[in-house]
């Protein structure tokens, strides 16, 4: 079978979203394959693949296929004992190192509940993610469910005045910000180093497509050369815009989904479900090149 790719909502959103059929991602890829996947994710944003019964080994393997890995470095337990045994797989699930759902209050849930907050993964970091592949080994029985916004069309329904205030603008991104707006503000001092501001462009052009979006998240808290009240607000205006319903690709979970999306071209946010229930997402992200200042330089 060749490789199908449909909108997984050809009226509302034709262009955002793709549901891909005819291949088994777990085994190794052509070349061919490969290519066809990776041009999916320029026109949809997001690929949906359904029944993909992935080990963290295989869907490293189908990672690798698009570009260098990072490491889970952004994990609030990095340096310490991981349930998982690779670094270059995020835990992203609400479970202990013996399996055992974290207590409500634990440290490690409270800082994850950041996740439900919109966002771009990595922005925080000073070369951030490029596509990002998050593979549902166990789900909820309600709830749960992960939520992406389209920044291409976000940025193309600006008014001309807006576009032309983004253009030349920089962000700062750090987890001490995004964390902060849910309370969470006790940090140590080797996590204040690790987590500490770097800049992103506000504005990113795709670099196989040419389309310009805009490049926001929680974790930007600043703008460079603005006042913090005046470029939170402007940041808030701009969040409120790109999250509008329309832009807007509500994915609800089944057991072995896999979903993929360029965060150079998406938001997203985890959705609440019950927190004595288990949710366990096993994530690999494919780093960008370059920063997005030496994109834009």
């Amino acid at each position: 079978m060749t490789v199908s790719i449909r909108p997984i909502d050809p009226v509302s959103r034709p262009f955002f979203g793709g549901e891909v059929s005819g291949i088994d991602i777990t085994r190794p890829l052509t070349h061919d394959e490969a290519a066809a996947i990776e041009k999916g994710m320029d026109q949809f944003g997001v690929l949906v693949f359904h029944g993909q019964q992935f080990t963290d080994e295989a869907q490293l393997a189908f990672s690798r296929n698009f570009g260098a890995l990072e490491e889970a470095s952004g994990d609030l337990n990095w340096g310490k004992a991981r349930r998982l045994d690779s670094p270059l797989v995020n835990d992203i699930s609400n479970l202990g190192l013996q399996n055992e759902v974290l207590a409500r209050d634990s440290r490690r849930r409270l800082f994850s509940l950041g996740n439900r907050l919109w966002h771009s993964d990595s922005s925080f970091k000073a070369v951030p993610a490029k596509y990002s592949l998050l593979s549902a080994r166990s789900i909820p029985s309600a709830g749960g469910n992960t939520e992406f916004a389209d920044m291409r069309t976000a940025y193309d329904t600006l008014d001309e005045d807006t576009k032309k205030e983004c253009e030349d603008l920089v962000c700062e991104h750090s987890q001490i910000y995004s964390r902060s707006m849910l309370g969470f503000t006790e940090f140590t001092d080797d996590e204040l180093v690790r987590f500490k501001p770097v800049r992103q462009r506000l504005v990113r052009t795709h670099p196989s497509t040419g389309r310009k979006s805009l490049f926001l998240a929680s974790h930007a808290g600043a703008i460079v050369g603005w006042p913090i009240p005046e470029a939170r607000a402007f940041l808030r205006d701009l969040n409120e815009h790109a999250t509008q319903r329309k832009f807007v690709y509500a994915h609800v979970w089944k057991q072995w989904d896999l979903v993929m999306w360029d965060n150079r071209a998406t938001m997203h946010r985890a959705r609440p479900f019950d927190p004595k229930e288990v949710r366990d997402m096993h994530r690999t992200t494919v780093a960008c090149e370059r920063s997005t200042m030496a994109e834009a330089a």
